[in-house]
């Protein structure tokens, strides 16, 4: 995301102090407050420091976030496929009590309804059902159709059990992606305050190198061939993307986060990914970054809470942060954890 500007920061900076002093600084300008004394302000490189802290924990909220909007949207499709099914069901069983209700017909008209079957045909059979004497009364054939009944109802009891179990779950992870929606608004909020606090000259620096750390043209960079034909069309969808801005939650085509690139530009070659990228990380097997080849996916920190896609030449394509473009950049601009050949 934006951890490779930490090398704005002076080596040994106290992040902490320079954290509280900056919330405090940014509180006072909003308040209006003029702030008594040369300490009340953080210096500029701290700030940036601060700014670029921000911009990645808003990254991993945002990973967060992808997962549990991608739960919840599985959620979605199995309550909707327990629906489907729960509709066949009840077909199932409608069409049995149909046919049983014509067996009861028939014993009236020949003088009288069994009662077994009478209670049978109550809205709540099972009860009666579950006392196996009461088929003692009725023919072998009609037996094993009351038997399929007994089963289809409780078949389709157990199915609107799960469903009412999903559907509890899926209000959890609706809650969940909420509460990650609004930390990652939050940090990009506070970043944004910070860089507002900045004097205008220092401002338009940190925004200028942000936007031109990295490259949006190299051509010819990969000398190297992809590892098969999937990676390459991966490759060059992410190439396509280049330039195009971040947006997190996205997953494209106008806009991305950086594990939403990686899962839509091999969606292009007909892979599906998962959405976050902790879940990228074990897509495919683990490689050493000596051996990467374009369309490999690059993990960095320790959380793997940022991807990026290795373009050749020790370079890689990714989605870097708010206010930055999908950019080439250096594969070392930030600690790698892993390199995953899908």
């Amino acid at each position: 995301m934006g951890s490779h500007h930490r090398r704005l920061a002076p080596p040994g900076s106290d992040r902490g102090a320079s954290a509280a002093l900056c919330v405090l600084s940014a509180a006072a300008a909003a308040l209006g407050v003029v702030p008594a004394g040369p300490a009340a302000a953080a210096p500029p490189d701290e700030t940036r420091a601060e700014v670029d802290r921000l911009y990645e924990e808003a990254e991993q909220a945002t990973e967060a976030f992808n997962k549990a909007d991608e739960r919840a949207g599985a959620l979605r499709q199995q309550i909707g496929d327990a629906q489907d099914t729960i509709a066949r069901q009840q077909e199932r069983v409608n069409t049995m009590r149909e046919a049983l209700g014509s067996l009861a017909v028939a014993q009236y008209r020949s003088g009288g309804v069994d009662p077994s079957l009478a209670l049978l045909l109550t809205e709540d059979p099972e009860s009666y059902l579950d006392k196996a004497a009461a088929l003692d009364r009725i023919s072998a054939h009609h037996a094993r159709e009351l038997e399929d009944l007994q089963r289809a109802l409780r078949d389709l009891a157990q199915e609107r059990r799960e469903a009412s179990g999903k559907l509890r779950q899926l209000e959890r992870s609706r809650k969940d992606v909420a509460q990650h929606k609004r930390t990652v608004e939050h940090k990009l909020a506070k970043a944004r305050r910070l860089l507002n606090s900045l004097p205008k000259a220092e401002r338009e620096e940190y925004v200028r190198a942000s936007r031109e750390a990295g490259r949006t043209d190299l051509p010819g960079l990969a000398e190297a061939p992809a590892s098969d034909s999937r990676a390459s069309a991966a490759f060059a969808a992410a190439r396509s993307a280049l330039g195009r801005p971040y947006v997190w939650g996205a997953n494209g085509p106008y806009g991305f986060d950086c594990s939403g690139l990686m899962q839509w530009s091999y969606g292009q070659a007909g892979v599906g990914l998962p959405r976050t990228s902790q879940a990228q990380r074990y897509a495919g097997r683990q490689v050493p970054l000596s051996e990467a080849r374009p369309g490999d996916l690059v993990l960095y920190r320790d959380d793997a809470s940022h991807v990026g896609m290795y373009a050749g030449n020790g370079q890689v394509i990714h989605a870097p942060y708010p206010g930055a473009p999908v950019r080439y950049d250096p594969v070392g601009m930030m600690p790698i954890s892993s390199v995953t050949r899908v």
